[in-house]
C-alpha cells in the first residue's frame, strides 16, 4: 500500500489554474449534475458503456433488482439512460464524473499532487489538451479490454467513469519528466519520501498486475476499478508527454550558497 501525500514543487514558476480549473469541474459535476452519488440517471446517461463505443447505437436498459448475495437485501439498478448526442462523447464526459467520495477524493489528491507540475512544464493550453488526450485514449483502452476479455455480453453494457485514466496520463508523464523529485508517501503506514519513479513505480505495478490478475478470472474480483484505463493511460502519458513539451525549456537548476 503506497498513498502519495505531497511532492517537491520547488521548480514550479507559474501557478496551476488548469490543474485547478479540472478538479474544481470534477467537484462541480459531482456535487450538482450527479447529485454526489444519488443521480443514477445522469451518470448511466453520460458514462462509456463499451458496447456503445463499439457499435455507435445509444443502449437503453430496464431498471432491475438484484439480491445482494451475502444479506439478501434487494436493490434496485437504474438501467442504462439515453445520451443526448453522440454516445462518442462520452469518452469525454465520463473522465468528468465519478462512483463515490472516495472515489472522486482520491483521483483529485492525485491530481493536486502530480498535475501542478507537469502544467508548469508543458504550459496551460498544452497540459489541458493533453490530459483530455491522455483521458480518452486511456477509456478506449478500458473499452477495448473489455470487448476482447469479457466473458458474456452483458460485461459490454457496464459503465466505466472516473478522471484516473487521465491523471494516469498525468502520471506517466510526471515519472518521465521528474523521475528524482522526491515524494512524500504513506507506504505500509510509515509516512517517508521515495523518489517519484519509486511512488509512480509501484502505483503502475501494482495497476498492471492487477490488470493482468483479470484476463483470466472472475471481473468482479477487480472490485469494479477499471485497471486497462489506467495502464493505458498512464503508457499515453510516457509516450505523448515529450511531445507536448516540445520547445517547452526545463527550468534551469537552481543553485544553492554554503
Amino acid at each position: 500500500m503506497i498513498l502519495p501525500i505531497g511532492d517537491d514543487n520547488s521548480e514550479r514558476t507559474t501557478t496551476p489554474y488548469v490543474n485547478y480549473l479540472i478538479i474544481a469541474l470534477n467537484l462541480l459535476v459531482f456535487v450538482f449534475l450527479q447529485g454526489a452519488g444519488s443521480n443514477d440517471r445522469f451518470t448511466y446517461a453520460w458514462a462509456t458503456v463499451p458496447e456503445e463505443i463499439v457499435t455507435g447505437r445509444d443502449i437503453t436498459t430496464r431498471d432491475r433488482v438484484v439480491v445482494e448475495p451475502v444479506t439478501h437485501e434487494r436493490m434496485e439498478v437504474r438501467g442504462l439512460q439515453p445520451t443526448p448526442g453522440s454516445v462518442y462523447l462520452t469518452l469525454l464526459t465520463s473522465m468528468f464524473m465519478h462512483g463515490g467520495w472516495a472515489h472522486i477524493l482520491g483521483n483529485m489528491l492525485f491530481l493536486w499532487i502530480f498535475g501542478d507540475n507537469i502544467e508548469d512544464r508543458l504550459g496551460h493550453a498544452r497540459y489541458l489538451i493533453f490530459y483530455l488526450v491522455c483521458g480518452v485514449i486511456a477509456s478506449l483502452a478500458q473499452v477495448f479490454m473489455t470487448v476482447a476479455f469479457s466473458g458474456d455480453a452483458a460485461g459490454l453494457l457496464v459503465p466505466s467513469l472516473g478522471a484516473s485514466g487521465a491523471i494516469s496520463g498525468v502520471l506517466g508523464g510526471y515519472i518521465l519528466l521528474f523521475p528524482r523529485n522526491q515524494v512524500r508517501v504513506i507506504l505500509f503506514r510509515f509516512l517517508t519520501t521515495v523518489p517519484a519513479y519509486v511512488a509512480l513505480g509501484l502505483w503502475f505495478l501494482f495497476q498492471f498486475v492487477s490488470g493482468i490478475g483479470l484476463l483470466g478470472g472472475d471481473s468482479q474480483a477487480g472490485g469494479g476499478v477499471a485497471y486497462a484505463a489506467h495502464v493505458g493511460g498512464f503508457i499515453a502519458g510516457l509516450l505523448l508527454v515529450k511531445v507536448f513539451a516540445i520547445g517547452r525549456a526545463a527550468p534551469a537548476p537552481q543553485w544553492r550558497r554554503y
